[in-house]
């Protein structure tokens, strides 16, 4: 009896596509994980495994190799989705860890592999790139000669940074380094530059904080959030730097500026001292391996100005780290100082007593930034580190009840107003003109005949009447960097009405709360 007709069509058109396939062999290896405990697998049966390789592991697990001999592998895994078991296959993908790149990513919150943590779909990437690349050469280098504003009075003043400049922030835990890397990227919405924010092992609630200000406040279109959560593998947290400033090289290497900020590098110590004990690695001093020096410059060197026949693109980094008791003499902080540019110290007494930023002028530091602040804030702050260093050495003098001359009490006035100045909340970066109106106003002493309280009251009268009254001035000084005779005097005039408006109101109080006693 023969088929029926359609299933003799069948067989005819499934017997030419037999003719036309073609089998190849394949050759795979195939490995063992001989052991799996504390996110760590050791892989018996890859020995041609290459350091830093990504492996699947069971039912597609991704692991890095950190660890290579030739009979084992060990390897740290960065998904944590299901348990590895024992006896589970182990198979080389001959890539190494690599992350997505591209505008894509701006305003995105993405984990260190590039998938979303903020609810929407991934990011199409222009390409994937290496999370561990080499740091540009000395020839491929310019010099650090642009400024890069973080709108903290303080800082810009005294410590100025270079766009392609490595400045640690440091402190002890709660003194507002935080707040001071996220109001320097919120800063940026006044500038054309690209800001990656990489948080290492932080709580949830606090990249949260940090994220909704930059949203609230800043430019969040230009800017992108890398997070490696608390509770996210080891594996993935020591990823975390990495990939955010390979995000960041994109954008300079297409010639534009990018700020990198990395909070904080401490935790990022501690995960790698975590993740090498567990590697059976021999420890060192405070049981940190051997390389996590390396570890940390080979990170930071990648930030840099480069040349203009290699685009004139710029990577501003700003790593975090935390001290203990305000030690700057252990070992990552001692580390961190010896490889950057600089370091801006917050001390917990000025936090407490209510200084903030708590930033410590005689400790910190900037070492190539002078070259690219200003000239407006150069001009204006020449003396200011001065006249403040000797204000905080009188002070403490008059402490203790020390009788003192009519000079010696005028110093001491004018270094109250000058630290009231320094001071500012926190997610009110200033700009160029409000930065060099307090500066002018504390050189020509207009803040010394007031009270302190009404300091911040000035402040705020000339961000409102510089926007108001005068925005061509403003303007100008932006664009310029320079204070010229006429805005100068300008300037100078608004200022003056200022004083002249805040000062009535302040005498006015003190006179009824003198009539009020009087009564009394």
């Amino acid at each position: 009896m023969s088929a029926p007709a359609g299933i003799a069509e069948w067989l005819a058109r499934s017997g030419e596509a037999l003719k036309n396939l073609s089998v190849d062999a394949r050759y795979e290896v195939v490995g063992t994980v001989e052991r799996y405990a504390d996110g760590i697998a050791r892989v018996s049966g890859l020995p041609t495994t290459r350091l830093g390789e990504l492996l699947q592991l069971g039912d597609g697990e991704l692991a890095i190799a950190l660890g290579v001999t030739r009979e084992i592998a060990s390897c740290v895994l960065l998904t944590g989705e299901t348990e590895i078991s024992a006896g589970a296959p182990a198979r080389r993908t001959g890539e190494e860890a690599r992350v997505p790149v591209g505008e894509a990513l701006l305003s995105r919150v993405v984990d260190p592999l590039g998938n979303p943590l903020d609810g929407g779909e991934p990011p199409a990437a222009e390409r994937r790139d290496p999370v561990e690349r080499p740091a540009p050469g000395i020839v491929d280098r310019d010099f650090v000669n642009e400024p890069l504003a973080t709108g903290i009075i303080a800082v810009d003043a005294m410590i100025p940074l270079g766009r392609g400049q490595r400045q640690l922030i440091i402190g002890d835990r709660k003194t507002g380094k935080t707040a001071i890397a996220v109001d320097t990227i919120i800063n940026q919405r006044r500038s054309d530059v690209v800001c990656v924010y990489a948080a290492v092992g932080q709580k949830d609630s606090a990249v949260a904080q940090a994220i909704e200000a930059v949203r609230g406040h800043g430019a969040p279109e230009r800017t992108v959030f890398v997070v490696g959560r608390a509770d996210a593998p080891a594996g993935l947290q020591w990823l975390t730097p990495y990939s955010a400033c390979t995000i960041a090289e994109f954008f300079r290497d297409r010639g534009q500026d990018a700020l990198l900020v990395i909070d904080d590098l401490t935790k990022h110590a501690a995960v790698y001292r975590q993740l090498s004990l567990l590697l059976r690695h021999p420890p060192g001093r405070e049981a940190y391996p051997g390389d996590v020096f390396y570890m940390h410059s080979r990170l930071l060197e990648r930030a840099a100005k480069l040349s203009k026949a290699n685009g004139g693109g710029s990577l501003t980094a700003l790593p975090v780290a935390e001290t203990q008791a305000g030690n700057l003499s252990a070992y990552i902080p001692t580390n961190l100082i010896s490889i950057t540019d600089g370091q801006i110290y917050l001390e917990p007494k000025l936090f407490y007593e209510g200084h903030k930023p708590a930033v410590n002028i005689g400790l910190s530091v900037s070492r190539v930034g002078a070259k690219a602040q200003p000239p407006v804030l150069k001009d204006l702050a020449q003396n200011l580190r001065l006249a403040y260093a000797q204000f905080l050495e009188l002070e403490v003098f008059t402490r203790f009840g020390t009788m003192v001359d009519a000079r010696t009490k005028a110093t001491i006035e004018h270094g109250r107003r000058i630290r009231a100045a320094l001071g500012q909340p926190e997610n009110a970066p200033l700009s160029l003109a409000e930065e060099a109106g307090l500066l002018l106003a504390l050189s020509e002493g207009l803040l010394d005949s007031l009270p302190i309280e009404i300091v911040p009251a000035i402040r705020e009268g000339l961000r409102n009447r510089l926007a108001t009254d005068r925005p061509d001035l403003a303007s100008r000084i932006a664009a310029s960097g320079a204070l010229g005779e006429e805005d100068r005097a300008s300037l100078l005039t608004l200022l003056k009405a200022i004083v002249a408006d805040a000062a009535p109101s302040d005498k006015k109080s003190a006179e009824e709360g003198n009539g009020t006693a009087s009564t009394a």
